[in-house]
C-alpha cells in the first residue's frame, strides 16, 4: 500500500521522495537554503513519482539533488590601501542533462556553499522550464561589490576569473550576472577571461555590454518576465489583468527596476519599491526615471528619492521583515533576496488583501510563507517560471554569439514575451494534468521535474 506523509505544500508526500529529503538533511546538515530548495520541490512531486515507480530503483532522485561538480577555491586581491584580502569563491555544475551549464554569478557577503547549491538546485528547473538547451549551474564569492572602487572590483574580477576560467567555456559552463554582478563587472570577468585564453570565446559569458557581444534586452529581461508571467497568470484567473492594480515590488536592482517599468507601462500603479536599507511609498506612483538614476546612474540610496519627491514616505528598516510588506496592495513582487518574505510578512500581506505574489527573486518567500499564499487563495509565481525571463533571454545572447548577429531590442522582447507565455502555459497545464487547481509553484515543479526525469532516463546511469 502506498504510504502518505502529510504536507503543507502538497497533499502528500511519496515515500521514495521522504526517503531522499531525509538523506538530503542528513548529508548537508548545515546548508538550510539548500535543504528548503529541495524539499519544496520534493513536497510537490508526488502525483508524478507514483506513476514511476522505476525511479526509485534507478536512484533518479539521489542523481537529481546531488551536483555534478562543485568548486571552491580562493580569491585573494590588493585593495587600494595596498592590503591583500582573501574571499571564497564558489561553481557548482549542478546539472548537464540539457545543455552546459548555466546561471548567474553572486557577489555579496551572505554567499556561502548553502546559498550557491540552492541557487543551482533551482536553476536547473528554472531553465529546463524555458525550453531551451541549457542545463543548471550557480557560482559568485562573498565579495561584497558595495563601497568598493571600480579598480578594487577590476582586481577582484581579475583574480577570481583566473581561477574560474579552468572549469568554464561556451559550450561546457556559461556564468552571467546576479545580485552584486551587473555589466560592469561582466566587463572585468570577460577582459580577463580572453587575456588567459588568448580567444574571443563571446558565448562564454552573458550579460556583457553591447559594445562586445551583449544582447538587447538582456537587462530589462528578467523584470519584464516577470510582468509577462504574471499578465498571463491574472488573465487565467477570472480574466483579470494588471490594469489599475496597486503594486509594491522590494529591491532596487534591474529584476526590481524593469518590472516596474513594465508593470507602469502595463496599467498597473507602483507605489513602492525597497532597498536593503528601507522603503520608498509614492502613492502617487513611483517615478521609475528617478530610481534608474539614483540607482543605476548614482549607485545611491532610495532615501534620496525624497529629495525630488518630499511627498513620499521613507521607512527605514528595523528587522528581517521589510516594511514594503506592510502597505495595502494588490499585487506584491519580492525582488531582492532568497527568504525576504516571512510568514509574518506573509499574513500581513493577506490581511490587507494582497491578490498576487509574483516572486522576482529565487526563492524569495519562506517556506512557510508560501503555504500561508496558497492556503489563503493568493496567487502565487513561483521564482523558477517568474524569473526565467533573464535566463532565458542569455540563452538568446549566447545564440546571438554562435550566429554572430544581433537581433533588435523588439525582436528579442517579442521572443521573451513567448516563452514567457510558454512557461506559464506549462505550469498551468501540469497543475491541471495532476488536479492541483491554481497552485503553480506545484505546476512548475512538475513540468520541469518531468522534462528532467525524461532525459535522465535517456543517458544512463551517469
Amino acid at each position: 500500500m502506498l504510504q502518505l506523509f502529510p504536507t503543507k505544500m502538497g497533499e502528500y508526500m511519496n515515500k521514495y521522495a521522504e526517503k531522499v529529503l531525509e538523506e538530503v538533511k542528513i548529508k548537508n546538515q548545515n546548508e538550510k537554503e539548500f535543504i528548503q530548495a529541495v524539499e519544496e520541490v520534493l513536497n510537490t512531486l508526488a502525483p508524478v513519482i507514483d506513476k514511476h515507480s522505476e525511479y526509485e530503483k534507478i536512484a533518479l532522485l539521489e542523481r537529481m539533488v546531488e551536483p555534478e561538480r562543485l568548486i571552491s577555491f580562493r580569491v585573494p586581491y590588493v585593495n587600494d590601501e595596498g592590503q591583500v584580502i582573501v574571499h571564497r569563491g564558489y561553481r557548482v555544475q549542478f546539472s548537464s542533462l540539457i545543455g552546459p551549464y548555466k546561471g548567474g554569478l553572486r557577489f555579496h557577503p551572505s554567499v556561502n556553499q548553502s546559498i550557491i547549491k540552492f541557487l543551482g538546485f533551482e536553476q536547473i528547473f528554472k531553465n529546463a522550464l524555458t525550453g531551451l538547451p541549457i542545463g543548471g549551474g550557480k557560482g559568485g564569492s562573498d565579495f561584497d561589490p558595495k563601497g568598493k572602487s571600480d579598480n578594487e572590483i577590476m582586481r577582484f574580477c581579475q583574480s577570481f576569473m583566473t581561477e574560474l576560467q579552468r572549469h568554464i567555456g561556451q559550450d561546457i559552463d556559461v556564468p552571467a550576472g546576479d545580485i552584486g554582478v551587473g555589466e560592469r563587472e561582466i566587463g572585468y570577468l570577460f577582459g580577463q577571461y580572453k587575456r588567459i585564453k588568448d580567444t574571443y570565446e563571446g558565448g562564454v559569458l552573458t550579460g556583457k555590454g553591447l559594445s562586445y557581444g551583449g544582447s538587447l534586452a538582456r537587462k530589462e529581461a528578467t523584470g519584464f518576465g516577470l510582468i509577462y508571467f504574471m499578465r498571463e497568470m491574472l488573465k487565467a484567473n477570472n480574466n483579470q489583468s494588471l490594469q489599475g492594480k496597486r503594486v509594491t515590488i522590494s529591491g532596487a536592482g534591474n529584476v526590481a527596476i524593469y518590472a516596474c517599468q513594465k508593470a507602469i507601462e502595463s496599467g498597473a500603479k507602483v507605489i513602492a519599491m525597497s532597498d536593503s536599507k528601507g522603503c520608498i511609498h509614492d502613492e502617487n506612483g513611483i517615478d521609475i526615471e528617478l530610481i534608474k538614476q539614483i540607482k543605476e546612474v548614482e549607485r545611491g540610496r532610495l532615501f534620496e528619492y525624497l529629495k525630488t519627491h518630499p511627498e513620499a514616505k521613507y521607512y527605514e528598516r528595523e528587522n528581517e521583515d521589510s516594511p514594503i510588506w506592510e502597505i495595502k496592495t494588490d499585487i506584491a513582487l519580492p525582488c531582492a533576496t532568497q527568504n525576504e518574505v516571512t510568514l509574518n510578512s506573509a499574513k500581513k500581506l493577506v490581511e490587507n488583501g494582497v491578490l498576487a505574489i509574483g516572486e522576482g527573486a529565487n526563492m524569495p518567500c519562506e517556506k512557510d510563507a508560501t503555504e500561508y499564499f496558497l492556503k489563503n487563495n493568493v496567487l502565487v509565481a513561483p521564482a523558477k517560471a517568474a524569473n526565467a525571463g533573464g535566463v532565458a533571454t542569455s540563452a538568446i545572447e549566447m545564440s546571438q554569439n554562435s550566429m554572430r548577429y544581433y537581433f533588435s531590442f523588439d525582436e528579442v522582447d517579442k521572443k521573451l514575451d513567448n516563452i514567457m507565455v510558454n512557461i506559464f502555459n506549462e505550469c498551468k497545464l501540469a497543475a491541471e494534468k495532476y488536479n492541483l487547481g491554481n497552485n503553480y509553484v506545484a505546476g512548475a515543479n512538475i513540468a520541469a521535474f518531468s522534462k528532467l526525469a525524461k532525459a535522465m532516463k535517456a543517458q544512463g546511469i551517469v
